[in-house]
């Protein structure tokens, strides 16, 4: 076994801890620094807590730890005001959700469903600007019209550096370590992404502690890939730049579990997916479609998911049908529109004030389809 530098353990502590004024046990920090540096001696994880409290770490309780000097009151939310807006079971929060994350109480939801801004470029304010402008510019593809029909916009995620893919990945493994605080142990994380990426945020969240679990595929035939040469295509009329893309993947990761499954539901109601029917299991596999005219003109959202499809994810990623969804990045509130549907409690975060106020009514409107 390789020996790994106190101060690569010092900073995995750091990064998981900080940003949260809650404390955490001895046994989630060790699982998070194992996963990140490899196999090393638990003993030296707990040393090095132990040597270093309290200059850089607090122990709250025996067994228990947190950043050392953290402010209780910013962190829990007292020095933010957030709107809110409440439809059904769903609650909607008009914030950033990275800020939203380190203030929430942690184990507080029993799963998340998200399809998050993958690109992140895509949902800067510069880019969303040209999207509702109607330029096709930068980062979003507008496709051609065809038949009559106007086609929805794309994120262009060949157009991103490598700049912008080691941001992606500095910002997956920071939203997966609030993940992982926000989550009860055994809770699924379900993150859409696409294929060009998923690689990227996959190896982020993994690397934030959190286990992958595999990838559903929504079986959809999009308008991505399947392109000419651009500026040749008369004379290459047989060739495409990219395979017609006909799935999107949707990646599974789980928090990992207290004991073993049957223990981890018994406590915490979380730890599998709910099964489709007594004899039919929860498949990896969705055939689904590109969302209809009708969801699109009651939330107006680029990336929009069908509810026949969300439902069937929702419905699943809490087995005892008991517990709070999360949708971070809720968008205009399809996510918790399907939760509702469910009959679970969910709540969502939305950092765009356009994208609120569409979610203010958008939840109800899709729910009752």
């Amino acid at each position: 076994m390789d020996r790994v530098s106190p101060g690569l353990v010092r900073d995995a502590i750091v990064e998981f801890l900080s940003g949260s004024a809650a404390s955490v046990s001895l046994k989630e920090i060790e699982a998070v620094v194992v996963r990140k540096l490899g196999e090393i001696p638990r003993s030296s994880i707990r040393s090095y807590l132990n040597l270093n409290t309290p200059s850089l770490f607090e122990r709250t309780e025996r067994g228990y730890y947190r950043v050392a000097g953290v402010n209780d009151e910013k962190l829990n939310g007292a020095s933010f005001t957030w709107k809110e807006y409440q439809e059904g079971r769903a609650r909607i929060v008009h914030a950033d959700a990275v800020d939203w994350l380190r203030a929430c109480e942690p184990r507080s939801f029993h799963a998340i469903v998200t399809d998050p801004p993958y690109g992140l470029v895509e949902y800067s304010e510069k880019e969303q600007t040209k999207l509702r402008n109607g330029n096709g510019g930068g980062v979003w593809r507008i496709p051609p019209s065809f038949d009559g029909n106007r086609r929805s916009p794309l994120p262009r995620f060949t157009t991103l550096g490598e700049q912008e893919i080691s941001n992606l990945g500095r910002f997956f493994e920071k939203v997966g370590l609030l993940f992982y605080r926000a989550t009860v142990p055994g809770a699924n994380i379900v993150v859409a992404s696409n294929p060009l990426i998923s690689h990227y945020v996959a190896a982020a969240l993994s690397k934030a502690g959190l286990e992958p679990r595999g990838t559903i595929v929504r079986l959809v035939m999009t308008m991505r890939g399947g392109d000419r040469p651009k500026n040749a295509h008369d004379e290459f009329r047989d060739v495409s730049v990219l395979p017609r893309s006909m799935w999107e993947p949707w990646l599974v990761f789980r928090r990992p579990l207290d004991g073993r499954v049957q223990d981890n539901l018994r406590t915490w109601g979380t730890g599998g997916f709910r099964r489709i029917s007594k004899d039919q299991p929860f498949g990896d596999v969705v055939k689904s479609h590109r969302t209809g005219k009708k969801e699109r003109s009651l939330a107006p959202h680029p990336s929009l998911k069908p509810q026949s499809f969300l439902r069937h994810i929702v419905s699943a990623v809490l087995p005892l049908r008991e517990g709070m969804l999360l949708d971070p990045f809720a968008g205009s509130g399809s996510t918790l529109a399907a939760a509702n549907h469910a009959g679970y409690e969910s709540v969502g975060i939305e950092k765009d004030a356009d994208y609120f106020k569409i979610a203010k009514t958008a939840i109800k409107d899709l729910g009752s389809i």
